[in-house]
């Protein structure tokens, strides 16, 4: 017997996805999915894949494209005793129904008194990459961010993948689940699903080092580990890699606490520079350390400003890889960012 190991089961990032739905639909018959193309092999990728023959066509709930509409029918039955998950398969398109995010379900619990709120989760999927252009490759989680009321996590992992969709399934607000697709084919080794509490999901260090501080959320943090590990192994620099998880609220003491040991901060992000998600991790980290604590100032990597391309060639140029991100990190330790 000793001379056999068991091979461990990996689990995919999109697989995850939908392990957390399966356990959400399992555990509450009054919960149910609607979007568009959730019963299509390949429109949500593998993260939803044949849920529709499991669980039947009223509980995964196929609809034309009408996202304004789709996320309207999501809160009123959230308001109404269900728990629901609306899937916009492009983040891009979840403006159509930005009315009923902000203005209706992040709003409710704050106007009545906290005497109702629906339960609901908008899933929105970024996509990018692929020649899909600029209309359909667009990260705005800091947009969402922003709202009172409506809680974002933003998953990096297959664990928090699956666990994240259940605590925000099981969450009395609204919550704004953000999946990135470049995520999917990631995996991990994962404990069997349990309920989970949405306080609890807060920044952890998912690398540990001594010499600088990456705060990222999403692919950002695949990003970073690849980076921090090629740094590592060329010139010796060791990386801590902070995932933030939890945009709003948004809980810095992880990043700061990590940054007053480390001296040097560099907040990644996947949306553009200009009152991104990086600014505010770089404000956070700047209001708590005296100056004192830091070797260099704060810096911030993001996408150039301007919508993504549709060439693969300008694709090549425009999104940041794990070399870049090297590079570009040894230049803060030189000073010739």
């Amino acid at each position: 017997m000793g001379l056999f190991k068991m091979k461990k089961k990996l689990t995919s990032f999109g697989e995850a996805i939908r392990e957390g739905f399966q356990y959400i639909l399992s555990k509450n018959e009054k919960s149910f999915v609607i979007g568009q193309g959730l019963w299509s092999p390949w429109y949500v990728g593998n993260s939803m894949r044949d849920l529709d023959k499991e669980f039947g066509k009223k509980r995964i709930i196929d609809t034309p494209v009408s996202e304004l509409a789709t996320t309207g029918a999501a809160i009123g039955a959230g308001l109404n005793g269900y728990s629901v998950v609306v899937v916009h398969p492009r983040m891009d398109f979840m403006l159509l129904a930005a009315d009923q995010i902000v203005n209706q379900a992040a709003k409710w619990r704050h106007m009545l008194g906290g005497q109702i709120s629906p339960n609901v989760t908008f899933r929105a999927i970024i996509n990018r990459g692929g020649e899909q252009g600029a209309q359909h490759s667009q990260a705005l989680h800091s947009w969402y961010s922003h709202i009172p009321g409506l809680r974002v996590v933003m998953p990096a992992f297959a664990s928090d993948a699956r666990d994240m969709l259940i605590a925000a399934a099981q969450s009395p607000d609204p919550v704004m689940y953000i999946d990135d697709r470049w995520c999917y084919e990631y995996e991990q080794e994962l404990i069997p699903p349990e309920d989970v509490d949405i306080k609890s999901i807060k920044p952890k260090i998912v690398r540990s080092g001594g010499d600088i501080t990456i705060a990222a959320c999403g692919y950002s943090v695949q990003l970073a580990v690849e980076a921090a590990d090629l740094l590592k192994s060329e010139v010796g620099f060791d990386c801590e890699v902070v995932d933030i998880r939890q945009l709003n609220p948004l809980f810095p003491n992880q990043i700061i606490s990590s940054t007053k040991k480390t001296g040097r901060f560099l907040a990644l992000d996947g949306g553009w520079s200009n009152s991104g998600f990086a600014a505010e991790l770089i404000a956070q980290v700047s209001e708590n350390l005296l100056p004192s604590y830091l070797k260099v100032s704060p810096k911030r990597i993001t996408l150039v400003e301007a919508p993504a391309p549709t060439s693969s060639k300008l694709e090549d140029k425009y999104y940041v890889t794990p070399i870049k991100l090297k590079e570009q990190i040894k230049n803060i330790f030189t000073g010739n960012d």
